[in-house]
C-alpha cells in the first residue's frame, strides 16, 4: 500500500464507522490532530484503505486490492480488519496472533479517591513537558498517539498525579480523541502503583472529557484482568468484544503493493493487482547413467558370520517433517 496526503483522502464515510468507542475512534484522531498515516492500494478510487497511529491499524475495503508486500509497513503492529483479510494478513507476516478486545463506555458516576498526601492531581498543560519528557522507562507509548510528550501535554487531554517535586507519577490521557468518543490510557510509575493514583487520574480525566460534550471509553485486553477492573471501578461498563491481530515480521522485503519487473520471477504473472501467480515447481529430469565405463574391482568377500542377534525395528517410530518442508501458518492464542 502507498501513503496518502490528508487531501489525497476519499470520503471516509464509506470506509469506517463514526462516532464509535474504542479504537474506531483512530481515524477521527488522526484527521483531527495530524498524527498517524493514511494509506491506500492506489490514490485515484482506492479498493482498500489502512489508517496507522502509535502501532494499530484499521483496515477496511477489499483484500483483493493488496498483496502481502503491499502490508509489510503493518509489521509488528495491532491490525484491526474483517476476516476477509486475514488470507492476505497470513501471507504477509510470518506470524499472525488473534488478541480478544474488550470495550467499554463510562457509564457510572464514581468519585473521585484522595490523593495520598504531597501528590496534586491536575491537568496538564504545555508548561510540563519537561516533566512529560522525563517519564519513568517504558513510558512512551502513553504518547505515541500524539507524536510525543511535548504534543500531549499542549493537547489538554492529559491529567497526571504529580509529587513534592514536580515528577509525574500517574498518567491518564486520551490515546484516540474522536468525535464522540475519547478513548482512555493509564499508567503509573512502578513504584507509586496500588496507591490508588490511576483511579484518580481517570476520574478527573473523564470529567474533562464529559466538559467537552464527548463520553470516556476504555480498551483492553480481554486476559488483562488489572486493566478491567481498574475500569469497572472508575465507572466503565463493558460495550461490546472484538479480535485484532498482532502482526510478526513482514516476509516480503519490499513495501508498496505491486513489484517492479526485476522482482518478478520467469514464469509468474501477475492475477490481481498486486498479487502474483506462484511460480510452478521445475519439472523433475531422470538422472542420466554414467556415460564412463567403471573399473572392475575384486569381489567383496562375504561377511562373516555372527552370533549377535538381527536388530529389530523400534516400536512406535517418531515421525518427522522431510527435510525442507515448511509448517502451514498457525494462528496462535496470545
Amino acid at each position: 500500500m502507498i501513503p496518502l496526503q490528508r487531501q489525497q483522502l476519499p470520503d471516509l464515510s464509506r470506509w469506517f464507522t463514526a462516532a464509535a468507542p474504542g479504537a474506531a475512534a483512530l481515524p477521527e484522531h488522526v484527521l483531527a490532530h495530524g498524527t498517524g498515516q493514511w494509506w491506500a492500494d492506489r490514490v485515484d478510487a482506492p479498493r482498500a484503505l489502512a489508517v496507522s497511529c502509535a502501532g494499530h491499524v484499521l483496515l477496511r475495503g477489499d483484500p483483493r486490492a493488496v498483496s502481502p508486500g503491499g502490508l509489510a509497513p503493518f509489521g509488528t503492529h495491532h491490525v484491526e480488519a474483517p476476516p476477509r483479510f486475514l488470507p492476505v494478513l497470513g501471507a504477509a507476516f510470518d506470524r499472525l496472533v488473534p488478541a480478544e478486545r474488550m470495550v467499554y463506555v463510562h457509564r457510572e458516576h464514581v468519585d473521585a479517591p484522595k490523593p495520598p498526601r504531597g501528590v496534586r492531581v491536575r491537568r496538564v498543560s504545555g508548561d510540563d513537558a519537561l516533566a512529560f519528557a522525563a517519564l519513568w522507562a517504558d513510558s512512551g507509548w502513553l504518547h505515541a498517539s500524539w507524536g510525543g510528550a511535548a504534543a500531549l501535554a499542549a493537547s489538554g487531554h492529559a491529567v497526571a498525579a504529580f509529587d513534592r517535586g514536580g515528577r509525574v507519577v500517574s498518567v491518564a490521557c486520551s490515546y484516540f480523541a474522536g468525535e464522540a468518543y475519547e478513548d482512555v490510557a493509564v499508567a503509573t510509575a512502578p513504584e507509586h502503583r496500588r496507591k490508588g493514583l490511576a483511579h484518580a487520574c481517570v476520574a478527573a480525566l473523564t470529567a474533562d472529557v464529559a466538559a467537552r460534550g464527548r463520553i470516556a471509553s476504555w480498551s483492553c485486553a480481554r486476559d488483562n484482568r488489572p486493566s478491567r477492573l481498574l475500569a469497572w471501578t472508575a465507572g466503565f461498563r463493558l460495550e461490546h468484544e472484538y479480535t485484532q491481530y498482532v502482526t510478526g515480521t513482514p516476509r516480503a522485503a519490499h513495501v508498496t503493493g505491486t513489484p517492479t519487473p526485476a522482482e518478478v520471477a520467469p514464469g509468474q504473472a501477475e492475477v490481481a493487482p498486486g498479487q502474483l501467480a506462484p511460480v510452478p515447481p521445475p519439472a523433475l529430469v531422470p538422472a542420466q547413467a554414467p556415460t564412463h565405463t567403471p573399473v572392475p574391482t575384486a569381489p567383496t568377500p562375504p561377511p562373516a558370520p555372527s552370533s549377535a542377534p538381527p536388530p529389530t525395528k523400534a516400536l512406535n517410530p517418531v515421525s518427522r517433517p522431510c527435510s525442507g518442508e515448511t509448517p502451514p501458518l498457525e494462528i496462535t492464542p496470545r
